[in-house]
């Protein structure tokens, strides 16, 4: 299931969701600039290692330092691929602007970078013992997908199915594939325990802790909101005020827009 847009059209230009694009676009660029030895030490030292903080002897024997936190914060800009890149990109791009709105830009960075760290910390606590680097944005996009499953109750998700070759698109609403998909994470997260910690692969517990966070903190994070209501023929420009209008209700009336 891959989501290609939501029924919520953003209402001001989603500033800081293009600024955390761009920054992530940029790290990738660095990236793909460097030579395989080069990146290799880049993701180890700029990622989350989590033995590299249950471990300090380890760490200190890998050239690691068991008291550096950054990492924390610059493997959210980081990716391992394409694909990686592309898609955490794209999901932050659907459901980014919308949250943006409803939280101002500032806020709304703020709240992304909490969301990450969050996410990070969950993954550590439960993955000890591996020594492989977790990368991408995914943790601080998953927080975003939390509070937009709160904040936009009514939206809907198209979503592409490929079976085999074949394309197939679905219009589902947003909580249903929000909370299919955290589960989804959950559910693969307890597998992995079951799993060699230097196996690697997804950092599902980084998406449930994410997703989690961004559910908790969003209360923290709102802008004030007055209740919705359809503006008055003269309230849109100055010469509507001159118009004339039969005083009473208009027969027609505009429809709330959820978001």
């Amino acid at each position: 299931m891959f989501p290609l847009q939501d029924s919520i059209p953003h209402r001001s230009p989603p500033v800081a969701t293009w600024i955390l694009i761009g920054l992530n676009a940029l790290a990738f660029w660095f990236e793909l600039r460097l030579g395989p030895e080069a990146l290799e030490a880049l993701i180890y030292r700029a990622g989350v290692v989590p033995a590299r903080y249950a471990y300090p002897g380890w760490a200190e024997a890998a050239g690691l330092d068991p008291r550096a936190w950054w990492p924390f914060l610059t493997c959210m800009f980081l990716h391992g691929g394409w694909a990686h890149f592309l898609g955490n990109m794209w999901t932050l791009w659907i459901f980014g602007d919308n949250v943006e709105d409803r939280m101002g830009r500032l806020r709304f960075l703020v709240f992304y970078l909490l969301c990450g760290l969050a996410a990070s910390v969950v993954h550590v606590a439960l993955n000890a013992e591996s020594t492989v680097p977790v990368i991408g944005a995914s943790g601080a996009i998953s927080g975003v997908m939390g509070a937009y499953y709160l904040l936009f109750p009514h939206s809907r998700i198209i979503l592409m199915v490929p079976v085999l070759i074949f394309p197939f698109f679905f219009d589902v609403p947003a909580v249903v594939y929000l909370a299919f998909w955290f589960a989804l994470q959950l559910f693969s997260g307890s597998l992995s325990l079951l799993q060699d910690p230097a196996a690697g692969g997804v950092a599902f517990w980084a998406h449930v802790g994410g997703f989690a966070a961004g559910m908790l903190l969003l209360p923290f994070f709102l802008l004030g909101r007055r209740p919705w209501r359809p503006l008055m023929p003269d309230e849109g420009c100055l010469e509507c005020s001159w118009h004339r209008r039969p005083f009473g209700p208009s027969r027609t009336h505009s429809r709330p827009r959820h978001g």
